[in-house]
C-alpha cells in the first residue's frame, strides 16, 4: 500500500475552548496541526498546545484573510481546513487517509451536519458540502467578507466524510450571527450592484424559507428545523434591508 501525502490541519481560533478539544482530538493523527489565534483569553491556546499544534497569533483580519494566513503557515502541500467549532466523525480519519494515498483531484468536498439549537439536523435532510481538503498550491480562499470558500484551480471530488458543526448553540446566538453577517455582506452586495431591492425584501425571505425548510428537508428536524428556517429567512431579509438603508442614507 502506497504512503499517503502528509497532511497539515489548519484551524483559526478566538476563545474557542468549549469546542476546540473535540475539533483537534479528531485530527490528532495528522502530520501537523496549525492554529492561528486572534488573541484568545480562555484556554484555547492551552488546548492547542496539548495536541502539539504549532500556534501562531495575529489580529483578526477578516474571515477569508485570516484563514488564508493560516493556510500559508502550513508546512505540507495538502491541507485540511476546519473551523474551531467543527469536529470529524469517527470514520473520517480512515477515509481521509485513503484519499491522500493517491489524490486524483486538486480538492475534495466534505459534508457538514449542523447542530440546530437542541438537536442535530436530521440525517435525511440535505447536508451542505464544502471544499475542506485541498492541495494548497492549487487553491486559495475567496475574497468574500462572509461565506468565504476555498477556490480550487483543478478538479474537485467529494468524500463521504461528515463534519459535525456546532455553530451557535441557541436561538439568540443564531439571530446575533444573522445580524452580524448581514451587515458584513454590505460591501459584497454593493459590488454586485444588486437591483430590485424592494421586491427582494418582499419576496426573497419567503423563497429562502421554502428552499431551506422544504427543498433542503429541514422539516424533518421538527421545530428546530422550522425555527432555523425562519431565522435563515430573516437573514435573507436583513441583508437586503440593510443594503436598502445604506442607499437611502447615501442618497
Amino acid at each position: 500500500m502506497s504512503e499517503r501525502e502528509p497532511l497539515s490541519v489548519v484551524v483559526t481560533t478566538l476563545d474557542n475552548a468549549d469546542t476546540l478539544d473535540a475539533c483537534l482530538r479528531g485530527v490528532s493523527w495528522a502530520d501537523e496541526i496549525v492554529v492561528l489565534d486572534s488573541g484568545s483569553t480562555d484556554a484555547t491556546t492551552a488546548i492547542a498546545a496539548h495536541y502539539g499544534a504549532r500556534i501562531h497569533t495575529q489580529p483578526f483580519a477578516g474571515y477569508s484573510a485570516q484563514k488564508q494566513a493560516a493556510i500559508d503557515l502550513a508546512s505540507h502541500r495538502w491541507v485540511l481546513l476546519l473551523d474551531s467549532d467543527e469536529s470529524l466523525e469517527p470514520d473520517a480519519a480512515a477515509l481521509l487517509q485513503q484519499a491522500l494515498r493517491m489524490p486524483v483531484h486538486a480538492g475534495y468536498q466534505l459534508w457538514r451536519r449542523e447542530w440546530q439549537f437542541w438537536r442535530w439536523q436530521s440525517r435525511r435532510s440535505r447536508l451542505n458540502h464544502y471544499v475542506r481538503l485541498f492541495d494548497r498550491q492549487r487553491a486559495r480562499m475567496s475574497d468574500h467578507e462572509v461565506h468565504e470558500e476555498v477556490q480550487v484551480d483543478g478538479s474537485v471530488g467529494v468524500l463521504d466524510v461528515v463534519i459535525d458543526h456546532y455553530g451557535e448553540p441557541d436561538i439568540a446566538g443564531r439571530v446575533a450571527k444573522a445580524n452580524r453577517y448581514s451587515g458584513m455582506q454590505l460591501d459584497d452586495l454593493a459590488r454586485r450592484k444588486v437591483t430590485w431591492l424592494r421586491l427582494r425584501m418582499v419576496v426573497y425571505p419567503t423563497v429562502a424559507f421554502l428552499r431551506y425548510y422544504v427543498l433542503r428537508g429541514h422539516w424533518r428536524s421538527g421545530w428546530a428545523g422550522f425555527i432555523a428556517a425562519r431565522i435563515h429567512a430573516f437573514y435573507a431579509f436583513l441583508k437586503y434591508a440593510k443594503l436598502y438603508e445604506s442607499r437611502q442614507r447615501r442618497d
